[in-house]
Parts: C-alpha cells; sequence; structure tokens
C-alpha cells in the first residue's frame, strides 16, 4: 500500500469525541457507553473501547453536514455542481457556478480541503486505527471483532470511494499513524488497482460480517452492498454491479423495499424499508449532532411575501441557495402524473396562509403568483429575480416535520443510501450487459411516482431518471462523471443553471455553462495539502 497518512493523529481529540457522541443521535442508536475515565488502552484493546471507536466514527462522518463552513455547505458542494441545479447567491452559488472552488490556492478549495478532503482523510485514518486494534486485540470474541472490524471497514472504503471519485490522485494506506511514522511523507498518489483493491475488499468483509437488519442509523448489510454496486458500476463490471444491487432488492433476508407512495420517502425520521443508510440528529440528546442549514439552501423565500408565514409544509425557512433548474423540471414535468414534483420531493407552488395579513382580494389557500419567471425570451419578466428568490419551486428532501418555521437551522435526519437507487443501480448494469431486462427495476421506480411505464432503456433514459429521483441527493456529480467526460461536458455546457432564462447569469462569470472546463471533471488539491505531500506528488490534470 502506499504508505502513512501525513495529519498528525492526536488521542485526545478521538476520546473527547467519543465522551460527547456516546449518547448518540436517537434514544438507543449506537448505546454503547463509555467509562467515565477512558485512556488510549481502553479504547484500543477492550471490547467497550473498541464499539466506542466505531460509534466514533458515525460522528465523524456526521462531521461534513454539521461543520458551520459557509451556510453549512459540507452537504450541499456535489449537488451545487451538477446539471441539475441553479445557484442564485452567496459562497455557494459561487462554487456552484464554478467561480470559486477551481484552483488549488482560491478559498473555495480551501473550504472543500476541510469539507472533503480532511474529512475522510480523517475517517479512514480513525478507521484503519480501530481495524489494526481490533485484529490483534485479546479477550474478544471472533464474532464481535468482525462486527467491529466490517464497520470500520465500511467507513475506510466510503472515505476512499469518496476521495477517489472527487480528486481521483490520492493515496490510500492499512497502516496506523505512529510516533515512527506521523511524519513520513507520502511521495507519490496511489495506483487506481491499489484503490480499487483495497475498496473492494473492505466492502467485502463488510457484506460478509454485517447484518441485515441492524439499529436504525448503523450501516448494514444492505448499505454495504448498495456501495459496492455504486463501485462496480464505477469500474465496469457489470454483473457485480448487478449480482449487489439485485441482492438488495430480492434476497429473502433483505428487509427492504420501496415504499408504496413518494410522499412517504422524506417523511418524519426515514426510518423505512427503502432506507439503507440516514445520518441522524436528534433534538435535545447527548451526541445529537448540531443544527444545519441543509433544508435552508433548497428552500425559497416565500415567506417575504404578505399573505403567508413560514410554514413547515411549504418548506420551513430557506433563502434560496440552490434551486431546481429548468432542465430538471422540465423532466419531471414530461408526464403530467408524475408525483415527484407534486409536494413530495418538490414543491411547485405556495400558498397564503397568514390569514391576519392577506393582500385585498386574496384569501387563505390561495395560490401566490406575483412573481413571474421568463417563459418568453422575446418578452421577458420584468420579475424573473424575485420570482427565483421567492416563488421558484424548492426541494423538499430535507424538511422535517418537526422543523422550526421560523429558523434556518434544524435538525434532521439526512437519507444517504436508499433503496430507489438500488433499483436504478440494477436497471443500469442490467442494460449494459445486456444480461437480462432492466425495465421491472426502472419501472418499478416510474409506477411508484405514477408515471407511465417506459418500453425501453438505454443511457439517457437511465441518467434522467437518476435526476428525477435521486436530485440533490449527493450522487449527481459522481454519475455525470462515471458516465465519462463526454457526458460530463455534455451536461453541464447544456443544462448547468438556466442559461438565457435568467439574464441575471447568462453568458457571463455568473453562467456555469460558460466557466465549466474539461479539467473540472477532477477537484483541485489544495494547495496546502498538496505541499504535506512528497515534493513530486502529482497535482491533477488542468491545475
Amino acid at each position: 500500500m502506499n504508505i502513512k497518512y501525513y495529519y498528525k493523529k492526536t488521542i485526545g481529540g478521538l476520546l473527547a469525541c467519543m465522551v460527547l457522541l456516546l449518547a448518540a443521535s436517537c434514544d438507543d442508536f449506537l448505546a454503547e457507553q463509555p467509562s467515565t475515565l477512558i485512556d488510549s488502552d481502553y479504547v484500543y484493546t477492550t471490547e467497550e473501547g473498541l464499539k466506542s471507536g466505531v460509534v466514533s466514527l458515525y460522528k465523524f462522518n456526521r462531521d461534513r453536514y454539521d461543520t458551520n463552513i459557509q451556510d453549512y455547505m459540507g452537504g450541499l458542494i456535489l449537488p451545487s455542481r451538477s446539471d441539475l441545479a441553479f445557484n442564485r447567491s452567496g459562497y455557494l452559488g459561487l462554487i456552484g457556478r464554478y467561480q470559486r472552488g477551481v484552483s488549488p490556492i482560491d478559498l473555495g478549495s480551501n473550504f472543500i480541503s476541510s469539507l472533503f478532503w480532511k474529512h475522510y482523510y480523517k475517517i479512514s485514518s480513525k478507521a484503519t486505527d480501530i481495524i489494526n486494534a481490533a485484529e490483534v486485540a485479546n479477550g474478544i470474541d471472533q464474532a464481535t471483532k468482525n462486527q467491529i472490524i466490517a464497520e470500520a471497514k465500511f467507513f475506510r472504503a466510503e472515505a476512499y470511494f469518496y476521495l477517489y471519485r472527487m480528486y481521483n490522485n490520492i493515496y490510500v494506506s492499512t497502516e496506523s499513524v505512529t510516533v515512527d511514522n506521523a511524519f513520513d511523507l507520502i511521495l507519490d498518489k496511489s495506483s487506481d488497482e491499489e484503490i480499487l483493491a483495497l475498496i473492494n475488499s473492505d466492502l467485502d468483509f463488510a457484506i460478509e460480517h454485517l447484518n441485515w437488519d441492524v439499529t436504525f442509523g448503523r450501516v448494514s448489510k444492505g448499505t454495504a452492498k448498495h456501495v459496492k454496486a455504486q463501485l462496480a458500476l464505477w469500474e465496469g463490471d457489470w454483473l457485480e454491479a448487478k449480482t449487489q444491487a439485485l441482492s438488495v432488492i430480492e434476497d429473502p433476508d433483505s428487509p427492504h423495499g420501496l415504499l408504496p407512495n413518494t410522499a412517504d420517502v422524506f417523511k418524519g425520521e426515514r426510518n423505512h424499508a427503502e432506507q439503507l443508510f440516514v445520518v441522524q440528529a436528534k433534538d435535545n440528546v447527548l451526541g445529537g449532532g448540531n443544527t444545519s442549514m441543509l433544508n435552508a439552501n433548497y428552500i425559497t423565500q416565500y415567506f417575504h411575501i404578505k399573505g403567508i408565514e413560514g410554514d413547515v409544509s411549504q418548506g420551513g425557512k430557506g433563502f434560496s441557495r440552490i434551486l431546481p433548474n429548468l432542465y430538471l423540471l422540465n423532466l419531471l414535468a414530461e408526464d403530467e402524473n408524475d408525483t415527484r414534483d407534486d409536494n413530495t420531493y418538490f414543491r411547485l407552488k405556495y400558498y397564503y396562509n397568514d390569514v391576519d395579513n392577506l393582500p385585498e382580494g386574496k384569501k387563505v389557500g390561495d395560490i401566490i403568483d406575483i412573481y413571474e419567471p421568463i417563459t418568453d425570451l422575446d418578452n421577458p419578466s420584468k420579475t424573473y429575480k424575485k420570482y427565483y428568490q421567492n416563488l421558484h419551486p424548492s426541494c423538499l428532501k430535507f424538511a422535517q416535520e418537526d422543523d422550526d418555521p421560523n429558523s434556518y437551522q434544524q435538525r434532521s435526519n439526512i437519507l444517504v443510501y436508499r433503496l430507489a437507487e438500488t433499483y436504478l443501480i440494477a436497471a443500469e448494469a442490467i442494460m449494459r450487459s445486456g444480461n437480462g431486462d432492466p425495465l421491472p427495476y426502472i419501472n418499478a421506480i416510474r409506477e411508484r411516482a405514477g408515471a407511465a411505464v417506459l418500453s425501453n432503456v438505454d443511457e439517457q433514459a437511465i441518467l434522467d431518471e437518476r435526476a428525477r429521483e435521486l436530485a440533490f441527493e449527493g450522487q449527481r456529480w459522481f454519475t455525470l462523471k462515471r458516465m465519462g467526460a463526454t457526458v460530463m461536458n455534455r451536461q453541464m455546457k447544456n443544462y448547468a443553471g438556466d442559461g438565457p432564462y435568467f439574464p441575471a447569469n447568462y453568458g457571463g462569470i455568473k453562467d456555469p455553462r460558460e466557466n465549466w472546463q474539461d479539467h473540472f471533471i477532477n477537484f483541485p488539491i489544495f494547495q496546502e495539502d498538496l505541499d504535506l505531500l512528497g515534493p513530486d506528488y502529482p497535482q491533477n490534470n488542468g491545475y
């Protein structure tokens, strides 16, 4: 393996996190309890200590969403850079429009480094420590060891897979940091073969030793199989992708199933048969996570309009940073019966609800239509900017029923992986392999949404259905990159933003279609990170 991890490991930091975390993010979630006095021997040599170390990985994983960097952008950067997004304003808008985060030295790349490069190397390093310690620990039965190692290996695999897809030029290691090697330089990136071999090996172990049925919030056999299927698509191993996806969908021991209605997918705590992994947060619980502005970034400022108050059913309180663009909205509108734009995944219309502050002639329940988008380029609307700010469709996937409608900051559960994507992975893998019929799997998603079934499937059908079903859930960027530079360049240059329908951003420095360059298919390695590596460690091409 390409050797060490250069960020200095601090036992004190790990232990402090565990002490704060272990009441977890739900009443009985990750319920291992630590000793009141914890030292490194306890963490790395005892069963309870190693279990506590595993719990800390869940906390570290959640940090990306909880960290308050520029409107909590850790869960938003990749969705903002898709072909499905219109980025209205704020620093996140600069990143989404490829005005920032596009060189090794700009501030945006510094933010991205903290939220992704450093974040995932921290997780991989901590997971490696737990794996290596558990393998040699005494007095722990093998089944318990395997469970501890399996969860840690899942998080290491996911961390490296995420880094590889974002940055390409990464290094991987299975060696723990010690006093002797803490300052060794990383001389070169790992080869693709080395990276993929480690990720596959870790996921295989996780699949073998994790259970199907687990406490809500923990990774399971289904979680690991889903990520293994994603990885197999990335490698072009269609039969492996099919095998893993169909196992999650059809194995008699799998507890997973599609919910019957799109309206139920993002309701409540997301603790249902479709979820494969949910990052949990809970109010008034030690270790329950921080608040974030994930939902607020996706919701318009409708509440600024006279006659309407903040309302969770209409999205809660938002500031309209990232919006579904016309390309995505038109895909959803192709079938008038498709329920995914019917106040389930997206809200298209807003309604007066403030009985004491209604405009003249309006009543509660009337549709608000005071601002208009541009629909005719020859006769543009004079209120299109206000429309995008106040009345444009919003993504509702990150709102939760117990949100405070008067606060931008919420503490809500985040659905990371779900079975709908597994179905679409199966459809694509079968289509590309020519081994079987992909239609039942893609049509299961369409039928659940009330849309007409397809009679044939090709790459564009897969791409379009993934857009309708999975928009803003964090996978679109990876899907475009996986399908190749030709697909990614076409989608970004033709569909990112809203082009002439938002003239203020059209054709200039705010136009993502103009700003997109071929080498943006990989993120730049932040220069300060590169400086800590060996003198010849390669930056990604184009930077």
